[in-house]
């Protein structure tokens, strides 16, 4: 009766882990390691030691044995039935057995008790969750940069949980997604793989729709020419939701990056806006050359000069006044993008006519009546100078300075003033 229960725990056992193997793709033969190793575990915790068990799986047959290995000695000289075995105990096995020989005997798993098959199972299922916290992270860390499909699983109000074709849960937080995005149990999103993490054994994969890889990837799939190796993205610049700026080069002379990436009236960038919620993508011709890059950079706006720092990374940028908005963009996104892109922090000049403005003041010397951080917020403008920021209504002051308007009517009261005198 006992040999019959154990072939039928042996049994369920061997298929739950068919089980395993199909939907976690963990493969059989490490399962069956795995059933090793939990037996031993619980022996040796019963015993003190399993080095004189032999544990047999046979995942084909679908069950186990179990063999326990003991010494022969004298009838009277049984210190440790675990490991010794009486001459006459022997020889009711063995007629032929003697001092100092091994017997190896089978037993049944179902004699240690109801207590060790409990402590099996709890051994086992934890094992098998380690298993799998190992294979999710080894199938998952060397993905870092690639793009996923999954479906959503839950949405919550700091992340959204998104299950793989193998039922992984790859986690997006509410950071990493495009202003706009809203998701309903059962889409199918796209996101980049931006991190797994491993703290203590438990494995977190990390999505990303905000990386500038997933803008890569993207364009990266649209584009043959990148595929084919002909073209090639340097560099990417994302203020996700509202604007992004890439860099490209071409190693076939007869072959325009840009035109190839935008495609014949943007048809091959489409697709990629609507995906991220009218997010604009300019593309630009790559250059080591950093003051061209940056010239390319703030494009649309017309650059006159461009003047280095390089060990600072700091670039200054001359342009006549009707260029300084371009240059800047809305709400400062494409002076941002174009130093993130080029590297260097870029501050921006309007080309001043000396004749004309020989009797203006720098801004700096009002320092000991304006804050300087006010001052600092009028030259990111690219306002240096009084009669500049005077000829400036307070409209667009307000609207592209982050300043108060009582603060604006200050600065403009104290630089008129100055002229009054």
């Amino acid at each position: 009766m006992a040999t019959k229960k154990q072939s039928v725990e042996s049994v369920n056992l061997i298929e739950s882990f068919a089980e395993f193997n199909e939907v976690k793709n963990i493969d059989r033969a490490t399962l069956v390691s795995v059933l090793e190793e939990c037996f031993r575990s619980v022996i040796a915790k019963i015993h003190g030691t399993d080095e004189n068990y032999d544990v047999i799986v046979n995942p084909n047959k679908g069950d186990f044995e179990i063999y326990r290995n003991r010494t022969v000695v004298a009838d009277d000289e049984v210190k440790n039935p675990n490991m010794e075995i009486s001459l006459s105990e022997a020889r009711q096995i063995d007629e032929d057995y003697e001092v100092g020989e091994e017997v190896s005997q089978r037993v049944e798993f179902s004699d240690f008790g109801r207590r060790a098959i409990l402590t099996l199972r709890q051994t086992l299922a934890s094992r098998i969750l380690e298993l799998e916290h190992d294979t999710l992270y080894n199938q998952y860390k060397d993905r870092v940069g690639e793009v996923v499909s999954g479906e959503v699983y839950q949405s919550w109000k700091r992340e959204t949980l998104v299950t793989d074709d193998l039922g992984n849960e790859l986690i997006l937080p509410k950071t990493e997604q495009v202003p706009g995005d809203f998701f309903r149990k059962g889409e199918t999103l796209r996101a980049v793989i931006s991190r797994v993490d491993n703290a203590n054994g438990n494995p977190k994969i990390i999505i990303s729709r905000t990386d500038p890889m997933f803008l890569q990837r993207m364009i990266e799939d649209e584009v043959p020419e990148i595929q084919e190796g002909i073209i090639r993205i340097c560099k990417v610049a994302r203020i996700p939701g509202e604007r992004a700026k890439v860099a490209v080069e071409s190693y076939d002379e007869r072959i325009d990056p840009v035109g190839a990436c935008v495609g014949v009236k943007g048809s091959r960038v489409h697709g990629i806006v609507r995906e991220l919620h009218g997010e604009n993508i300019d593309v630009v011709q790559w250059t080591a050359n950093p003051q061209l890059m940056i010239t390319r950079a703030l494009a649309p706006a017309t650059i006159n000069q461009v003047n280095l720092n390089e060990e600072e990374k700091k670039a200054e940028v001359l342009l006549d006044s009707d260029q300084i908005s371009l240059a800047i963009g809305k709400g400062g996104v494409n002076i941002k993008l174009a130093s993130m892109l080029s590297g260097y922090t870029i501050d921006v000049f309007r080309e001043i006519d000396e004749e004309i403005d020989a009797e203006d003041i720098s801004l700096d010397q009002f320092k000991d009546e304006i804050d300087g951080w006010v001052i600092d917020e009028l030259k990111k403008l690219g306002l240096t100078t009084a009669r500049q920021v005077l000829g400036t209504s307070r409209e667009e002051l307000a609207q592209k300075a982050d300043l108060e308007e009582e603060t604006i009517d200050e600065v403009i009261r104290v630089l008129s003033a100055e002229f009054e005198k």
